[in-house]
């Protein structure tokens, strides 16, 4: 990160040369009246996007960003609406997404912008909802979306390098990459024309790979920065994680503490973005939960904005449901679920609105921030001030860090006696008022419920088909093919099959031996038939995809039959020379017979695309009828199932409950809702995910449901749930600050919107509904969390009553901490800072 004692010199000669030359403090001072007018800009066309070291400067505006990263193939169209909304009241301004090349192109030349695809409409109610847009068009995207978002078609194109100076592949990303741009010019969509997009995106993280192609690497960077020029777009284009991105495109930075480890753009005059801080973590099958505080979240930002920055991006904001076979290598079916907004669209508290507290409070700062001067003040071993002060104004707003990651330090600022909590930092819009801290929430927590539905439970019946493995396929090569080049990405499935002759005196003579059927393949896994009967499944992980089958099997005397189905779990979506990675078997031995071990990956193998099921369509209600469906037994290796169910009650989002069931998909009404694999548990001992999303969006009053079940599941416990989140809480200190929402701006002071600011618990109920009970209630020194509260060494006995008397049947309450309210007769706790910790139902 820059300095601040470089910002200063950076900023003026940056701001001086391109913002507004010839300017001076009293012209500046009238650029920056109340409220819309304090990011004005002097000089600036009235419409259009331009730059300098401070910021984006909008429509002759300077804007602080606060970005949520939203996919709009990651949900459904009639979830666009809502998600954005949510995100707005969070106090997001901007709403960002890739362009997903293989699902807009899935075969050369044929496109799609249909339903999840419209990428225009997205864009379009972004612009509805007054927000702007940041488009990262790649076209290579990772993301961990299957294959990085390149369209599986391209690794056939005869010799292409993917992301290189390759002369095949900037041919189809050329045309792609302009394909979009004229797309949205064509709609408008652009901020020069009046649209929301403002940022847009070429290439994605290269740095991390541009070594591996040496100088194809380097050429390769300067042809796509001009490529993107070249489009006209009018708008600045960004390259993330991309030291050497030539002018005038600007390097931005992803991680999770862009403040401390950003580098900084490579020039003075471009400003310092974020385009990724990471919410949590993507999870892949086989991972334990991922988690990322509310407060490290706001940290990072405040820590960032402090430090120049000027756009923060959410990756993810809504992370959304990798439907179908969309997700890449080994990526489970939910997708950052542990975003502001869940997968079902819910706002996760308290991250929803501590960040919104973080987007307040810093909007209370902008006038200082876009014209004032950083300085930097040591308050102690670990603490720190960093000051932005106008000169010649009174505009000054402070940012106090404590870097102690153990313990809360005070500390004398300009006079007063502040206390920063460890690892923290408060905000001061007007250098003298705390209205923020990091580490201290005053918004509301909430806990996520899955209820099952009485009215789709109910009379829940499945069938069952289960396939036969396959005996002497045509397609035949001397050695198994590789799985990427035979599937095409058109299934996750393969089958190989081959025939051997055993003598007698070949099979083993004692009872307690057993020949062995090795199978080392190269990922992703494999299910074993020996002479019709399963012998078995194995498969790799994220982190090394190879793996060996190793099992005792059962061979006879004759002919013996062996079928593998080979099965992948999405594409690889990073790394250098993708088009060149493989999978599949690629040895294949029998051990412990008489003669020897007995190499058969040569003894000729018959090949099938894809399994029976999937070609008979048996997941459509029409493709259903081709098979004769019989009672469930215990359960079997690859099996159908089949039920219908009535749409659950009321309009809460709706999921299925995968329990007991291994590894396969799903579909409603004949649409994929992904993957499922409960039986790859975590360190924990545990699913990485249970419930899968079924969008209300798929439903109708009365539903088919198909799984495909490859190992041994049983989906007797398969069941529905509705999601919600109507157990809400707050647990607030006597030590918190009041909340920034509290704060306003006039005539360019800082100004309380109330007359008491003191702590207090505020509880708002989620859509229409309203406190119904009060679980939970301890002011005191209650611990745990929002689900899983505990009264601890002292608490007031009144504390429940108090609550009901000001939140029962009310939609929302505020529940002042003012002890006089609970009992200033018994006060059961005058030692210590009392806390109160509320948990409410809402109905």
């Amino acid at each position: 990160m820059v300095e601040p004692r470089r910002l200063l010199l950076i900023f003026f000669l940056s701001t001086l040369l391109i913002a507004y030359s010839n300017a001076n403090v009293e012209e500046i001072q009238k650029d920056t009246e109340e409220g819309d007018e304090e990011g004005k800009v002097g000089g600036q066309k009235a419409q259009g996007v331009t730059y300098d070291a401070r910021s984006l400067i909008i429509n002759g505006k300077r804007e602080l960003l606060f970005s949520g990263a939203i996919h709009y193939p990651r949900s459904t169209p009639d979830m666009w609406p809502d998600l954005i909304k949510k995100a707005k009241q969070g106090g997001i301004n901007t709403i960002e997404t890739y362009v997903f090349w293989n699902g807009h192109e899935p075969v050369e030349g044929q496109y799609n912008f249909e339903g999840e695809f419209d990428l225009v409409k997205f864009i379009k109610l972004i612009h509805e909802h007054k927000l702007y847009a940041v488009v990262r068009v790649g076209p290579f995207i990772q993301a961990e979306w299957n294959h990085g978002g390149l369209p599986y078609w391209l690794r056939e194109v005869p010799g292409i390098i993917f992301r290189s100076d390759n002369e095949p592949f900037k041919k189809h990303m050329k045309r792609f990459v302009t394909m979009i741009v004229d797309k949205l010019k064509q709609e408008k969509l652009f901020a020069p024309q009046g649209g929301p997009i403002i940022l847009a995106q070429i290439e994605n993280e290269y740095n991390t790979i541009q070594r591996a192609f040496r100088e194809k690497g380097d050429s390769y960077v300067q042809w796509a920065g001009k490529l993107a020029l070249s489009l006209n777009a009018n708008v600045p284009w960004i390259m993330c994680k991309q030291r050497d991105a030539p002018d005038p495109v600007i390097n931005t930075c992803n991680g999770r503490h862009c403040g401390d480890t950003f580098y900084g753009p490579n020039k003075r005059n471009k400003p310092a973005l974020w385009t990724e801080n990471w919410t949590a973590q993507y999870r892949v099958f086989g991972d334990p939960p991922s988690q990322r505080s509310a407060e490290d979240l706001a940290y990072s930002v405040a820590r960032f904005f402090s430090k120049n920055g000027s756009m923060v991006n959410y990756y993810m904001y809504y992370g959304g449901t990798n439907f179908g076979r969309t997700s890449a290598s080994f990526t489970t079916t939910r997708y950052y679920d542990e975003g502001p907004l869940d997968e079902f669209g819910l706002q996760r508290e308290p991250k929803w609105g501590h960040l919104k507290d973080v987007h307040r409070a810093l909007s209370l700062c902008k006038r200082a921030l876009f014209w004032g001067v950083p300085t930097t003040l040591k308050l102690g071993p670990d603490q720190q001030a960093i000051v932005w002060q106008q000169p010649g104004t009174s505009a000054c707003a402070a940012f106090l860090a404590n870097n102690n990651t153990r313990l809360a330090q005070h500390v004398n600022f300009r006079g007063q006696d502040i206390r920063l909590p460890a690892r923290s930092i408060s905000v001061l819009p007007d250098c003298k008022t705390v209205v923020f801290n990091t580490q201290l929430v005053t918004t509301q927590h909430n806990s996520r419920n899955f209820v099952r539905s009485e009215i789709a439970n109910k009379n829940f019946n499945w069938e069952m088909y289960r396939e036969v493995p396959p005996v002497g396929l045509g397609f035949k090569f001397d050695v198994p093919r590789e799985l990427f080049h035979l599937t095409k990405d058109t299934t996750d499935y393969a089958w190989y099959t081959t025939s051997l002759k055993l003598g007698r005196r070949d099979l083993p003579m004692k009872k307690n031996v057993s020949p062995v059927l090795r199978v080392a393949s190269l990922g992703h896994g494999i299910h074993a038939y020996v002479n019709g009967e399963y012998a078995g499944s194995a498969h790799g992980s994220k982190v090394e995809k190879s793996f060996v089958f190793q099992r005792a099997v059962s061979l006879k005397e004759g002919e013996n039959h062996i079928a593998l189905l080979g099965y992948l779990v999405g594409l690889p979506d990073s790394g250098a020379y993708m088009e060149k990675r493989f999978a599949g078997p690629r040895s294949i031995t029998i051990l412990g017979l008489n003669t020897g071990t007995l190499d058969i990956s040569q003894n000729g193998w018959g090949h099938q695309v894809g399994i029976d099921g999937e070609k008979k369509k048996l997941f459509t209600e029409e493709g259903s009828k081709s098979v004769q469906w019989t009672k469930p037994d215990q359960g079997g290796p690859l099996t159908w199932y089949k039920g219908y169910f009535d749409a659950p009650e009321g309009d809460n989002p709706v999921a299925i409950v995968m329990t007991g069931m291994g590894k396969g998909m799903v579909w409603i009404n004949g649409r994929s809702i992904g993957r499922y694999w409960n039986n790859y548990l975590s360190p924990l001992k545990k699913p990485t995910q249970s419930e899968y999303h079924i969008p209300r969006a798929y439903l109708k009053p009365k539903n088919l449901i198909v799984l495909l079940e490859e190992e041994e599941g049983n989906p007797k416990d398969v069941h529905i749930v509705t999601v919600n989140r109507d157990t809400i809480c707050s647990a607030v200190s006597e030590i918190h600050p009041p909340s920034p929402r509290l704060f306003e701006t006039k005539n360019g002071s800082l100004q309380p919107k109330v007359n008491d600011l003191k702590p207090r618990a505020e509880l708002i109920c989620p859509g229409k509904k309203q406190i119904v009970a009060v679980e939970f209630a301890s002011y005191g020194d209650p611990f745990g969390a929002c689900g899983a509260y505990f009264i601890g060494n002292c608490t007031a006995p009144e504390s429940k009553q108090v609550v009901e008397k000001y939140c029962l049947g009310k939609p929302s309450c505020q529940i002042p901490l003012d002890s006089i309210h609970f009992s200033d007769q018994n006060d059961a706790c005058t030692h210590l800072r009392k806390t109160l910790a509320v948990q409410v139902k809402c109905a």
